[in-house]
């Protein structure tokens, strides 16, 4: 499923028009990206948690030339899904 895709389905679960759906996804993705800049966790009952994880510094080897490169220390966004979510899929 792509972002049309989930715009659709947003509009006919909802019952809203697809550009009101369109609107309320960014602006939840948006909320999301703002809460975990500031490094808050967002958790959603029964969906699951999107947390940022750390990734320490390491040596990696560049493909091309076979030299040792450094690859500096990381933030990346996780996420951990919930009870609910899991049990939906299995």
């Amino acid at each position: 499923m792509n972002k049309s895709e989930l715009i659709d389905a947003i509009a006919n679960s909802a019952d809203i028009s697809k550009a009101a759906a369109g609107r309320a996804l960014d602006a939840t993705m948006e909320a999301v990206k703002k809460a975990l800049k500031k490094g808050d966790m967002v958790t959603l009952v029964g969906f699951g948690t999107f947390y940022i994880g750390k990734r320490a510094a390491r040596s990696g080897r560049n493909p091309r030339t076979g030299a040792t490169i450094k690859i500096k220390a990381a933030k990346v966004p996780k996420f951990r899904a919930g009870k609910a979510l899991k049990d939906s899929v299995n």
